[in-house]
């Protein structure tokens, strides 16, 4: 009975010295530098985020409808952990930025050019979605043959995927946060608020997609030129992205303008049916 009380006391100390240091972490992120680190952060993730959600719109409509949210939830938070784990091996993520080999291409380039391992990992990330996205346009082509078989998607598999993808995509972005503050607090509290919002947008994306086959093929599209810019970042070529995201822009405008073509002309051919059947003549 004697030796219960120390216990109780020390568990007792140990759990106010957590909730002392929980409270402060958390008053810390009301501090004015770090509110405007955090709004700041939490906007660049969200932008930086557009090409993970397109991935992940167009890798889980494969997948029975059942399932999608399934998926769409549980690789968005396997991959926020990703990026949390990222943000504390901070030393590890500066490490990969340093040279590892160089390459010079004279008849190209006059300088060389220096390869670290965030380039390694933008070029392979970059190869596998221009696979992804090529190996999807066929398949959705292949939907249109009469004889085609569906080919069968782990759920599982999707997750991975999700999780690894999203890896590289916020490789940039977890970079670009630990150079823009050094409270981890703010700055794991940016990529949790940045998930939520993707998680949101992945699925209204993603019914918005599945709905539309020339939207998707049109995603796919914008797949293939986000791994060719990967690429092109592994190899020091910087594309700024917001060409890319004019370049989507741009068609998705177009779409729109064709998507409306379309339902006028759908309306106009419903009416002018109603009209036929009025008078007595045959649609």
């Amino acid at each position: 009975m004697h030796g219960a009380a120390p216990r109780s006391r020390g568990a007792a100390l140990r759990f106010c010295i957590r909730y002392s240091v929980g409270v402060e972490i958390f008053l810390s992120l009301f501090a004015p530098e770090n509110i405007l680190a955090l709004l700041t952060l939490t906007a660049l993730e969200i932008v930086l985020g557009v090409d993970n959600v397109v991935f992940i719109a167009v890798m889980t409509a494969r997948l029975p409808p059942s399932k999608q949210l399934f998926a769409r939830r549980f690789g968005m938070l396997g991959a926020m952990v990703t990026r949390i784990g990222l943000l504390v091996g901070i030393n590890w993520v500066r490490g990969l930025t340093g040279e590892v080999f160089s390459l010079h291409f004279p008849r190209l380039v006059e300088q060389e050019i220096s390869i670290s391992w965030r380039d390694i990992i933008l070029i392979v990330g970059g190869v596998v979605l221009l696979f992804k996205a090529v190996s999807e346009i066929h398949h959705a082509s292949a939907g249109l043959q009469p004889n085609a078989r569906p080919t069968k998607v782990s759920v599982f598999g999707v997750i991975a995927q999700i999780m690894v993808m999203d890896l590289v995509f916020s490789l940039d972005s977890v970079i670009t946060a630990v150079g823009m503050s050094e409270h981890l607090p703010t700055m794991i509290t940016a990529v949790v608020v940045s998930v939520g919002v993707m998680m949101f947008a992945a699925g209204a994306i993603s019914r918005f997609v599945e709905e539309r086959r020339s939207l998707k093929i049109l995603a796919l599209s914008f797949l293939m030129l986000i791994g060719l810019m990967l690429v092109a970042e592994g190899f020091d070529a910087h594309v700024s992205k917001g060409y890319i995201y004019f370049a989507m822009a741009f068609a998705l405008g177009v779409e729109a303008v064709n998507y409306r073509a379309d339902y006028k002309a759908k309306i106009a051919a419903e009416a002018a049916a109603l009209r036929n059947q009025a008078n007595g003549h045959p649609s």
